[in-house]
């Protein structure tokens, strides 16, 4: 057993636990909601979880050392921005289950694969000067990425008027 491939492993489980929470009480229709009166768009979770789905095949995809598409251009990458339209996104119910499957698989392909699989080349080629082994990129999008994504939704139930959780 890695120690580290175990801290890795016991963030993400926390990020699973946390972004069921966020979601559990809300609707399909909730899941789009803006703030009232706000002129910014807000990152609303069916954004934020379709967002960071696209991130876990990657991330087995660098665990195994595979090539992947870069998620940029993605619809749901970074250069996407939320929408209000409830039908541009999957069910709450379909967008968790995802989530949680895509991370159960990560969690199996990197104890699978253990320490070399931290050690490989990223294999995109816009990540490779500033983050060239994958032991770099998988604590990012594993802990820091998701992190700051789920407290947005977190802000964004607070900011709409929903209890924290």
């Amino acid at each position: 057993m890695s120690i580290a491939i175990e801290g890795l492993v016991y963030g993400f489980r926390k990020n699973m636990d946390y972004a069921t929470k966020l979601v559990a009480d809300l609707t399909d229709e909730q899941m789009v909601a803006q703030p009232s009166g706000s002129k910014a768009v807000a990152n609303h979770p069916a954004w934020v979880l379709s967002h960071l789905n696209i991130y876990l095949p990657i991330m087995v995809a660098l665990i195994n050392g595979q090539t992947f598409a870069d998620p940029k251009t993605h619809e749901f990458g970074m250069q996407s921005k939320p929408e209000l339209d409830r039908q541009r996104y999957a069910t709450k119910q379909k967008l968790l289950d995802e989530f949680l499957a895509g991370h159960e698989l990560v969690i199996s392909h990197l104890r699978r694969e253990g320490e070399a699989a931290l050690q490989r080349e990223t294999t995109l080629e816009r990540w490779k000067p500033i983050m060239p082994q994958a032991g770099l990129v998988l604590p990012y999008l594993m802990l820091v990425h998701e992190n700051t994504h789920l407290g947005q939704v977190s802000a964004w139930r607070r900011i709409i008027g929903l209890p924290a959780v």
